[in-house]
């Protein structure tokens, strides 16, 4: 085996602890974020990526991948919007991933984002959002529940966390609801996680994870069932 061979298999084997879901996650939002730079319309608040991949509630029928895809798309008008998002996820996230695993982080952090842009659908449905604020606020959520579940000193990220919902609820333009609606199921997926930790536990962890999962997709349909027919027109629902 090569030495490029040898290094990839140490990098993904099973348990290993190189964070590559947080890399990848990292790498592809910023990549898109550099697309986004280049294409037509680039320059305003909904560049062409943004209208293919943002979320607008209206529209959650027509386009259901956008409720994820708009977690990995961020403004093209300002840098401090994916550079925080992307600073949180590369101090958080390797603790969570080698601490969960790596497909329990990944599960974690889109259905953090999917929780973030149900709560937009119930409480904001007007309005277009993007970026990783519902998931980055899912991490912190998680973060907290398994810091404090195994007996250790949650202050810090507590203090964070609150400092940033405040500032999302004071900022004009910021979807606090998506920041809301990530901490919620970041936490209950954190806990999740917790709880059915031990290998035995295996299957009804997995069951509780497709719980959840199946939970927003009610919320999804509940939202949508409530939205003015006027408003869901516009998504051409």
């Amino acid at each position: 085996m090569s030495r490029f061979g040898r290094w990839a298999a140490r990098v993904l084997r099973p348990g290993g602890s190189s964070p590559i879901v947080t890399w990848a996650i990292a790498g592809v939002t910023v990549l898109i974020w550099a697309v986004q730079l280049f294409t037509p319309l680039a320059g305003t608040q909904i560049d062409r990526v943004s209208a293919v991949l943002g979320y607008f509630p209206p529209s959650t029928l027509a386009h259901p991948w956008t409720l994820v895809t708009s977690a990995f798309v961020h403004s093209p008008t300002s840098f401090w919007h994916i550079l925080f998002n992307m600073y949180a996820l590369v101090v958080v996230g390797p603790i969570l991933e080698y601490a969960l695993g790596r497909w329990r982080f990944l599960v974690l952090y889109l259905l953090s984002a999917f929780g973030g842009s149900v709560a937009v659908l119930l409480f904001q449905p007007t309005s277009f959002v993007i970026g990783a604020s519902g998931a980055i606020f899912g991490l912190f959520a998680a973060f907290f529940v398994v810091q404090r579940g195994l007996g250790q000193n949650p202050t810090q990220i507590l203090i964070v966390v609150v400092a940033n919902l405040v500032i999302g609820f004071l900022i004009p333009g910021v979807a606090w609801q998506a920041h809301v609606g990530g901490l919620v199921i970041g936490a209950l997926v954190g806990l999740v996680l917790l709880r059915t930790r031990r290998r035995a536990q295996r299957g009804a962890q997995i069951g509780l994870l497709l719980a959840v999962f199946a939970g927003l997709c009610a919320l999804v349909a509940l939202g949508m069932a409530i939205m003015p027919p006027m408003l869901r027109a516009l998504g051409g629902g």
